[in-house]
């Protein structure tokens, strides 16, 4: 949380792919801190290196989207922004194989697997210097549209970068009649209520769909529906994971951002469901049990499908260059709080609520959903400048259509 509350200001301040860059600092020293615990004996030194490596991870939610984003083609933007997912579920895949007692997760090697952190921070800071800096930035916050045309030219492999280097342009003319754009001014001004609220509602939708609760706990979860072997179970989910990941990959250009994120919260509701009867019933049929693996295998494939990769990158293209950094800073650090309460609340909601736990997911995925299909719009094949547009033009149509609702990018939306 603390982390993502500072993307706006690192990013502009030195440029998107710099602070990347920079932010390693907090992976070194953190990783140092935690790998170095055990032979210190300092428990103080683990906790405090766990918490500068969150201070890390809240900036990379933001930057990493953030820069992708903003170097991708319109046409591939989903699909890239969908690559910075994958790369995380398969963290996730190999921090749970390594994290296996007969590899790195005995007694004796638990340091050395937190302190992995350290290398993989040396490998980014190598590679870092030979990527680009984001085109949109050095043309539209630093003015030097030269060498953000030559970077573009680089990075489509070709001469004719005209068309997007003129709708940067005209971006940064009319951010250069805007005042900067706070955290307050995002819910103050009627141009950025809307995006805003679309993109808080999009990552709520993706940490309150019980996804932590599933992979947090997923041990003893497979242990309460009395699993041979739990913590293979866990790791099959992480192979889900990866698995439904590059078919959202895939298919996110074709499908669109919000049919998948549809679909994904659909069919995790509907599996949430049938997992809360399968953990009913276990106690009365052994068969039980591989339903509600089969069902948590399920909800976690839904959720790659959608929930997982959209919310980040959609947040980058639903705001233009001025208040993108900004909204990134706000959706993260809401990102980061449900993640929080999900796994602070819920092994207290799991004991007073038993296998009806997941039912609690069931009603906020039916939420999500409806909320969804009512007010996220699409992005597919549209420009930053192109969806942004749209929303000042549904601020400024009151009658656009039925029951007072707009057009917007092909899906209506109700107007307030």
């Amino acid at each position: 949380m603390v982390g993502s509350l500072s993307v706006g200001y690192v990013a502009n301040r030195f440029g998107r792919r710099n602070a990347m860059l920079l932010v390693n600092v907090f992976a070194l020293v953190g990783g140092a801190l935690m790998a170095l615990s055990k032979i210190a004996w300092a428990i103080e030194m683990l906790i405090i290196g766990r918490f500068i490596i969150g201070v890390f991870s809240g900036f990379c939610t933001g930057l990493v989207p953030m820069y992708i984003g903003e170097l991708a083609p319109t046409a591939y933007r989903g699909a890239l922004g969908t690559l910075n997912q994958l790369g995380i579920v398969i963290g996730i895949l190999i921090a749970q194989v390594f994290g296996l007692d007969v590899i790195l997760g005995s007694a004796t090697l638990w340091p050395l697997l937190l302190g992995l952190t350290v290398l993989l921070a040396i490998i980014q800071c190598a590679l870092l210097p030979f990527c680009p800096e984001s085109p949109r930035f050095l043309l539209i916050i630093k003015h030097e549209p030269d060498r953000a045309e030559k970077i573009l030219q680089k990075l489509r492999q070709s001469q004719n970068v005209s068309s997007e280097i003129t709708e940067m342009k005209e971006e940064g003319e009319r951010m250069s009649q805007e005042k900067p754009v706070s955290f307050i001014e995002l819910f103050r001004s009627s141009q950025y209520r809307q995006p805003i609220i679309i993109a808080i509602v999009l990552q709520l939708s993706q940490q309150l769909s019980g996804i932590n609760a599933v992979f947090y706990y997923s041990t003893s979860i497979f242990e309460s529906a009395k699993v041979p072997n739990p913590i293979y179970a866990t790791i099959g989910a992480g192979i889900v994971n990866v698995v439904f990941t590059v078919v959202s990959l895939l298919v996110v250009e074709r499908a669109g951002r919000r049919t998948l994120h549809l679909t994904g919260l659909g069919g995790m509701a509907v599996f949430a469901l049938i997992l809360t009867i399968a953990l009913k019933l276990t106690e009365q049929a052994f068969g039980w049990s591989y339903v509600s693996i089969i069902s948590i295998y399920l909800f976690v494939a839904f959720f790659e499908i959608g929930p997982g990769p959209i919310p980040w990158f959609i947040v980058a293209e639903l705001f233009s260059q001025g208040p993108r950094p900004a909204a990134m800073a706000v959706s993260g650090c809401s990102n980061w709080t449900a993640n929080f309460l999900v796994g602070m609340l819920f092994p207290y909601a799991a004991n007073g609520c038993g296998p009806y736990v997941f039912l609690i997911f069931v009603i906020l995925l039916i939420l999500f959903f409806v909320y969804t299909f009512f007010k996220v719009p699409e992005t597919r094949g549209r420009t930053f400048e192109e969806i942004a547009k749209n929303f000042q033009k549904s601020k400024g149509l009151g009658h656009g259509g039925p029951s007072g609702s707009v057009e917007l990018t092909g899906v209506k939306v109700p107007s307030e």
